[in-house]
């Protein structure tokens, strides 16, 4: 056999490693030999059946007079590179002398019989065989289900198209009876708007002095303390609300009644402009639908759109729908037509009773105006009397501070005196009448002291209550100015002219 170089893969081995395979009784001197991780086997051509890559499992046969385990492992010696034990293969392949490497290494491969070849071919010509007569039959049936559901489709299209069109032509017969009754709806609601604006204009009038009187009784909340009085004023303002809304009663009484009128007319219109529009979309689209055909733009897959949706409505309660909203637009036409018949007798007078309100809850507001005014007066006099109080005592209790102040260097005297005459010597340290002087002094000293001391918090906590009293001073005063900055300014200001005329007209 001729010597060929191989390369071997190994499966377990890094990308570049290198592996030598050497007998135990005869080593081949050389260096080791490369490895690389997928680099084809170079298939030696005395051997062409074998394969051409190592993954392949091998079977080792011990030879006849020895046994595997003592013939075949090799405890003397370890090539380098290799991870695990070494094993001594038997020499089945010829050559084994002049190449041992590539002899163990041929034997790693396995064989196939010639029976096992033929098999494979042959069932790879029956798998072919199988496989073509199928796709005949497939084409055969392809042909016919595409000519069957080329005629389902074209004759669907054709009826949905006629469909289509009975459609348009049913929603354009109730567009068209829709449309006209909503045009007589609208020429009746603008002859009943007329009506119901006179009655509004009456109801209007009277809502400006009310809306003035709740405002004045809002701004009078926002008086403080004791100032938030009920007084005279507010008593006048609570009639005057009374009486306006009394009136706006009498007057509301007919106009209640356009009112709901007019609301029931707008939600019959409401109804039918809705209708209208959702015809005409319907039209739009149902006419877009009944041009469209299989060259069409802007057709496209919308997945799920075919399902049934239990909640839309059928042909019949979608016509029922239609005569249903007709019907409700034309007996409120009749209610409107018999109310406006009714306006023509409305009251058109209540300014007497408004305009007598008005004007006592002027003279109470102008009369509480004037009381706040002199109490305002009142405490500014004596706001001067407690600030020039404050100032006086707040410069006798300087003073106080100051004889508090003066008496220190005296004290420090007296205690300077006592401890240098505790230095004196044996006998000489006796209690004179010296000593008790500067004692007495001492203790009088103290007195003084403690006397200033509390004069000092009287005066300061009379300068504190004094302070607590201008403070209660300045805070009514300010609670006066503001009463009488709401009564005077935001009240008088609102009501200095009356906001409607004597005679309410309609």
């Amino acid at each position: 056999m001729p010597e060929v170089s191989e390369t071997v893969f190994y499966s377990q081995l890094q990308p570049w490693s290198t592996v030598a395979a050497t007998p135990c009784m005869e080593q081949v001197a050389g260096p080791p030999m490369p490895v690389r991780l997928g680099q084809y086997y170079q298939t030696p051509k005395p051997h062409p059946w074998r394969p051409t890559m190592g993954y392949e499992n091998i079977e080792v046969t011990p030879l006849p007079s020895q046994h595997a385990t003592n013939a075949v492992i090799d405890p003397c010696y370890t090539p380098y590179g290799m991870a695990t034990q070494p094993l001594k293969f038997p020499n089945l392949v010829t050559g084994f002398e002049r190449n041992p490497a590539h002899a163990a290494r041929a034997a790693l491969y396995t064989r196939y019989t010639p029976l096992e070849w033929m098999q494979n071919n042959l069932r790879f010509y029956n798998e072919a065989d199988t496989g073509r007569n199928y796709s005949e039959r497939l084409r055969g049936d392809f042909v016919r289900v595409m000519r069957e559901t080329d005629e389902t489709t074209t004759q669907g299209q054709r009826e949905s198209g006629r469909r289509l069109g009975e459609r348009i032509t049913d929603t354009t017969f109730w567009r068209n009876e829709v449309r006209t009754e909503l045009e007589r709806l609208l020429i009746e609601a603008a002859s009943l708007q007329d009506a119901r604006r006179a009655i509004k204009k009456a109801v209007n009038d009277i809502e400006g002095p009310l809306h003035i009187a709740q405002e004045c009784l809002y701004h009078r909340e926002k008086r403080q303390g004791v100032d938030l009085v009920h007084d005279i004023a507010e008593q006048s303002l609570l009639r005057e609300i009374e009486i306006f809304r009394n009136n706006q009663k009498r007057l509301k009484c007919l106009y209640n009644k356009v009112q709901d009128q007019m609301s029931n007319n707008r939600a019959a219109q409401n109804e039918l402009e809705t209708d209208v529009q959702s015809k005409d979309s319907a039209l739009g689209i149902d006419n877009m639908c009944h041009q469209l055909n299989n060259t069409s733009k802007g057709i496209n897959y919308y997945g799920g759109i075919e399902k049934f949706d239990p909640t839309v409505s059928t042909t019949v309660t979608w016509a029922t729908n239609s005569n249903r909203i007709v019907q409700r637009s034309q007996s409120e036409r009749g209610k409107s037509a018999q109310m406006r018949s009714d306006i023509e007798n409305l009251m058109n007078t209540c300014s007497q009773e408004v305009w007598d309100a008005w004007s006592n809850t002027n003279n109470a507001l102008a009369r509480r105006s004037a009381e706040t005014l002199e109490a305002k007066s009142k405490l500014q006099m004596y706001l001067q009397k407690i600030q020039q109080e404050l100032f006086t005592l707040e410069k006798n209790i300087e003073l106080l501070k100051k004889a508090i102040l003066d008496k220190s260097d005296p004290m420090k005297v007296a205690h300077t005196r006592l401890e240098a005459r505790t230095h004196r010597k044996e006998v000489e340290l006796c209690r004179d009448s010296a000593q008790d002087r500067l004692v007495n002094e001492v203790r009088d000293l103290q007195d003084n002291i403690e006397t200033l001391h509390r004069k000092l918090q009287e005066a300061e906590a009379q300068h504190q209550q004094l302070l607590k009293t201008r403070a209660n001073l300045e805070s009514d005063l300010h609670n006066k100015v503001n009463a009488l900055f709401i009564d005077r300014e935001k009240c008088m200001g609102l009501r200095r002219s009356f906001p409607i005329t004597a005679t309410i007209k309609y």
